[in-house]
């Protein structure tokens, strides 16, 4: 029995598949569960929508979500706009192009949890920027900063974001251009394209893919995380995911329900993500001739 190429690389990978989606899927489930108020060690064992219908009635809910898709969407959009210019600025050769290529990419070792400290320690009314500003005479005190952390527009944790995301997504840009190369563009320039009509009408649509599913992957990370918000976040509104980690810690058990409800339309909109991801990779002519 001959065995297709994707059958081998299936069954390749299934201890691994078994183990991770076991464990991903038996805490997916869980946690469904208790969204439904189905949790016997506390005398609910009748399955309902109640918390569901409680969170969404919520205004605290209804602000910490919109927040929370700031953040995101921001996020997002401003790193795609850097990362999109920086890659085009990379791609050309001039002196020193190894070096700066190297400095973009340093921080995507960096922990975003140390990321989010050092915002705090710079960015903060304490920080070194308000002290720097009162040593020279820009503020008469350093409150007189402008509130760019703990603030109620998440300054701070979109300019978290964007730092840690631009150079991932100008990393994939980059080999994005480097495998399609400047033939297209050339060829449109050669037939009377300007340098923007070429970017615009040849090489942005072809970068297109890539783009969205990179996009796709930094809006579901910085809709999901709480640790960044946590940090840098106002008290109120609180981001979902913080809101979220709030009251599943409430020592109130009975509020659990609540925040898996939270937790599920959190994994919900990421799940959306990720199928957005899935269909701008998947290669064209999927499934066919896979031998």
């Amino acid at each position: 029995m001959t065995l297709t190429k994707r059958t081998r690389i299936i069954l390749l990978l299934a201890p691994a598949l078994v183990l991770l989606g076991g464990l991903f899927f038996s805490a997916l489930g869980l946690g469904l569960l208790r969204s439904l108020r189905y949790m016997p060690s506390i005398g609910l064992s009748e399955p309902d929508l109640a918390a569901y219908i409680a969170v969404l009635s919520s205004p605290g809910f209804l602000a910490s979500l919109g927040l929370s898709l700031w953040i995101a969407g921001a996020s997002t959009l401003i790193s795609v706009m850097i990362a999109l210019g920086a890659a085009l600025l990379l791609r050309q050769t001039f002196p020193g192009r190894q070096f700066i290529a190297f400095l973009f990419q340093l921080n995507l070792t960096i922990p975003h949890i140390v990321g989010a400290i050092g915002i705090l320690y710079l960015f903060s009314q304490s920080g070194a920027f308000a002290r720097l500003a009162f040593a020279g005479g820009l503020i008469g005190r350093p409150g007189d900063f402008p509130a760019l952390v703990h603030d109620p527009f998440a300054i701070g944790i979109i300019l978290q974001y964007v730092w840690k995301e631009v150079p991932f997504i100008g990393l994939i840009l980059l080999a994005n251009m480097q495998a399609i190369g400047e033939d297209h563009e050339s060829t449109a320039r050669s037939l009377g394209a300007t340098r923007w009509q070429a970017f615009v009408h040849v090489l942005l649509p072809m970068l297109m893919p890539g783009l969205v599913a990179a996009s796709a992957l930094v809006f579901a990370f910085a809709f999901g995380a709480y640790e960044i918000p946590l940090i840098l976040g106002a008290s109120a509104p609180e981001a979902l995911p913080v809101l979220a980690y709030r009251s599943y810690t409430d020592v109130d058990l009975a509020a659990r329900p609540e925040a898996m409800a939270m937790a599920m339309i959190i994994a919900l909109l990421g799940g959306a993500m990720v199928l957005v991801y899935a269909r701008f990779t998947r290669p064209a002519g999927r499934g066919r001739n896979a031998r």
